[in-house]
C-alpha cells in the first residue's frame, strides 16, 4: 500500500499553498470540499478505496492471478498518470512506481510457475 502514501503525498504537495480559486480552475473543487488537501484514497472518480479491492479465493492459482491482474491494473494508472504530468518531480516517482509493478508482476509470475509446478508434481508419502 505504500503507492497510496507516494501518490497522496505528490497530490498534496502539488496542493499545498493552491488557492480556491486555483483549486477551481484544476476542477477538484469537489475533492477539496470533502478532504481539503488531505491524502484521501478513491479512485480518479472518487470512488474510496475499499479492502474489497484486496481478493482473495484461498486457491492459490486464482490468488495469484488476480495479483498478476492488479499488477498490471497499477502499472497502466502509473503509465495514464505518467502521461498526464510534465512535472519532473512528479514523473520521476511515478516513473519508479510503474517499474515497481512490473517487478512485482514477473515475481507473481515465477511465484506461479512454481505453484504449478508443485501442484503438478507426483506426491510421495
Amino acid at each position: 500500500m505504500a503507492h497510496f502514501e507516494m501518490v497522496g503525498s505528490m497530490v498534496y504537495q502539488l496542493m499545498k499553498g493552491a488557492c480556491p480559486e486555483e483549486i477551481k480552475l484544476a476542477d477538484v473543487g469537489t475533492y477539496y470540499a470533502d478532504h481539503d488537501n488531505a491524502v484521501y484514497p478513491s479512485t480518479g472518480t472518487g470512488v474510496p478505496f475499499t479492502a474489497a479491492y484486496i481478493q482473495s479465493k484461498g486457491d492459490p492459482i486464482a490468488d495469484l492471478h488476480e495479483n498478476l491482474a492488479a499488477e498490471q491494473k497499477a502499472r497502466a494508472t502509473y503509465e495514464h498518470l505518467i502521461n498526464l504530468a510534465d512535472d519532473p518531480d512528479v514523473i520521476d516517482p511515478l516513473r519508479f512506481l510503474r517499474e515497481r509493478e512490473v517487478v512485482h508482476f514477473q515475481r507473481f509470475g515465477e511465484v506461479l510457475q512454481k505453484v504449478r509446478e508443485y501442484l503438478e508434481s507426483k506426491k510421495y508419502y
